[in-house]
């Protein structure tokens, strides 16, 4: 007797909310959306208070909503071992298939179903919820706020089984994958008026029974795709791997004398996805921000400096990369070696260095191509600051768990609020640029080099802090 998905859909939802829970308390993880629907409130009270439209603002909302159900869609399945390595313990029934009568195609639909409600209710609700500024002192009905929470969770869903897709076309056939990535990204680019129309962003220009029915099989199509064509069982009746450690420890010399850097890089390199998911994670972000300040410019009503923008936003994403160097990791594994906390800190730190940079300077030179030399200049000189900040501010507050970032409420806001004081400065100096350019490239520079010295401080305490609430057992 099979299991059946509503099954597994209610028992997944009450597994995960019993997980971050006991994670971190009923009331601390009660509190995240509340936080969110703050946060986007705040927001939306910012933009209306600048005169900001309404539409715009609501276009510019569907299109990150879309962007992050990429990145969900894209988590645990960008390596056909996902099922084993990335996904973890928290979602400890997607390993049941060979224990229960269920398949492992069954299994992971559910998944992805059971994360695309769980994001609605615990993200997207409270988004919506936000906007309720908009309503006040802008011009957005109160009755669309219930069709614009459909809306991006459709947009979201759209996201993820897309993603998805992808990945299942990629078990099959790279160079097919990569041909219809981009052949989807030059069709939006050329005409994303007409193509949206049949996706659930096309409901807000009016509900009729065409899109309707469009927004509802688009993720449905995407999602029987990417369910047929993904191929679970990888494995092959014996593995064998080069021992990499030791010449890669040889290499870096004394840089790396206990072999810690070494093992950082490598856990990166053997996850699944390998060093591409770094570049795949910031070319996201690029892509997502260059159609925003370039090829769709009226979903942004004053567009800002590009290289300042794209240089502080690239910043933010490389909190990714700290992410991928401590999935394997917590402070308990460290203590039954002879090593210090500050030494492990210190290769995370080189290790963060020698993968995030290389990508968004990389990504910036591909911005140069795009809005010239000039403009992307201060993007260079403020991007490795900016991700000096980032992992600073990350290693003191998250320590090696930093997945705790996502629900416990303190740790999310305290993260939120840190990032807000350095970021949000550097956007609006982005869109004021061309008032005074030269005083503001200087003023964000320096701004950018102070908060890069505060992440180093930041680091130099991290090590000594959760050593301390590891030896006192206060963690």
């Amino acid at each position: 007797m099979s299991l059946s998905t509503r099954y597994l859909l209610r028992i997944m939802a009450v597994e995960e909310f019993r997980l971050h829970g006991r994670l971190f308390g009923g009331r601390r993880f009660a509190l995240f959306p509340v936080f969110v629907a703050l946060v986007a409130a705040g927001t939306a009270a910012f933009f209306a208070l600048a005169n900001a439209e309404t539409g715009l603002l609501v276009s510019g909302l569907h299109l990150v909503v879309a962007a992050l159900g990429l990145q969900v869609g894209t988590v645990g399945l960008v390596g056909r071992d996902a099922l084993e390595d990335l996904l973890g313990e928290t979602t400890l029934l997607l390993f049941s298939a060979r224990t229960l009568p269920v398949s492992a195609k069954k299994l992971l639909v559910a998944f992805l179903v059971k994360d695309v409600g769980y994001y609605a209710v615990l993200f997207l609700l409270p988004l919506t919820v936000g906007l309720v500024p908009l309503v006040v002192m802008a011009d957005l009905p109160a009755s669309r706020l219930p069709l614009l929470f459909l809306t991006t969770s459709g947009m979201f869903a759209v996201g993820v089984a897309s993603s998805f897709a992808l990945v299942g076309i990629h078990t099959r056939s790279r160079t097919a994958a990569l041909a219809i990535a981009l052949g989807t990204i030059a069709a939006l680019v050329v005409d994303s008026g007409r193509l949206l129309v049949f996706t659930p962003y096309g409901l807000l220009s009016g509900i009729r029974p065409l899109t309707v029915v469009a927004s509802l099989a688009l993720p449905l199509c995407l999602g029987v795709v990417g369910t047929a064509l993904f191929e679970f069982d990888r494995r092959t009746p014996s593995r064998t791997a080069v021992d990499r450690f030791r010449a890669l420890h040889a290499k870096l010399g004394g840089v790396d004398e206990q072999g810690l850097l070494a093992k950082s890089l490598l856990d990166v390199v053997r996850s699944s996805g390998g060093l591409w998911k770094v570049v795949f994670s910031q070319g996201l972000v690029f892509a997502v921000l260059a159609v925003l300040l370039a090829y769709l410019p009226d979903v942004v009503p004053v567009r800002p400096e590009p290289g300042l923008t794209i240089a502080a936003v690239l910043a933010l994403g490389s909190f990714t990369t700290y992410n991928w160097l401590c999935q394997f990791d917590d402070t308990a594994f460290y203590l039954r070696f002879p090593v210090s906390l500050p030494a492990v800190f210190r290769a995370k730190l080189l290790a963060f260095c020698g993968l995030a940079l290389p990508a968004g300077f990389a990504f910036l030179a591909l911005g140069s191509v795009v809005f010239g030399t000039g403009t992307m200049l201060v993007g260079i000189a403020v991007f490795a600051p900016l991700c000096l900040y980032v992992f600073g501010v990350t290693a003191y507050i998250a320590g090696l768990e930093p997945t705790e970032l996502l629900f416990d409420t303190p740790v999310f806001a305290g993260f939120t609020l840190a990032m807000m004081v350095v970021l949000i400065p550097l956007v609006v100096a982005a869109i004021a640029f061309q008032l005074a350019p030269t005083r503001l490239a200087l003023g964000s520079v320096a701004y950018a080099v102070l908060a890069g010295l505060a992440g180093l401080g930041f680091y130099r305490r991290a090590g000594r802090r959760w050593e301390k609430k590891a030896l006192t057992g206060d963690d």
